[in-house]
């Protein structure tokens, strides 16, 4: 098990290879269908109120039943998984197979998808804060900003490779 802290960098993901098995603590954000295109807009007015720069994003929504990822295939999601890596987001964790052009995306920003067991009791038992950072008007499909220890996942796909 390779333990990882954000910010994520360049050299954390250049030590992984498909099929490795991670923990990710630190910050991560959650976002899907209803606001991840929304997030890509800002990035596109160069209007985001916090640096993506390392990051980790989970294709998730977050109520207080708890987190469990989504299906990263879904047009909305995957469509910005390209913008969200060029600005610096370097994990997706999410589930689900992704097309030939964002697993080029990725590989074009050293970015990787991880997926996570979509087990909500365990995923929702490691983050340990969470705050609210924007598109509140979304309800639980807002984009939260979590403080999390240890979310359990298998890297995917990177660099072209997938299991």
């Amino acid at each position: 098990m390779k333990e990882l802290t954000t910010p994520i960098t360049d050299k954390d993901i250049n030590s992984l290879k498909t099929g490795d098995k991670i923990t990710i603590s630190g910050t991560i954000y959650t976002g899907r269908d209803a606001a991840l295109p929304q997030l890509v807009e800002l990035i596109k007015k160069d209007d985001l109120p916090f640096d993506l720069t390392g990051s980790v994003i989970m294709h998730t929504a977050f109520s207080d039943a708890g987190i469990a990822p989504t299906t990263s295939s879904k047009v909305e999601i995957e469509s910005a998984i390209p913008t969200l890596s060029e600005s610096g987001v370097k994990i997706h964790i999410g589930k689900g197979m992704l097309s030939e052009k964002t697993v080029n995306a990725l590989a074009d920003y050293n970015s990787i998808f991880v997926i996570t067991p979509p087990v909500a009791a365990l995923l929702t038992s490691k983050v340990l804060e969470k705050e609210c950072v924007l598109f509140e008007n979304e309800g639980m499909e807002a984009m939260y900003k979590l403080k999390v220890k240890n979310i359990p996942g298998i890297v995917a796909i990177h660099n072209k490779k997938r299991i």
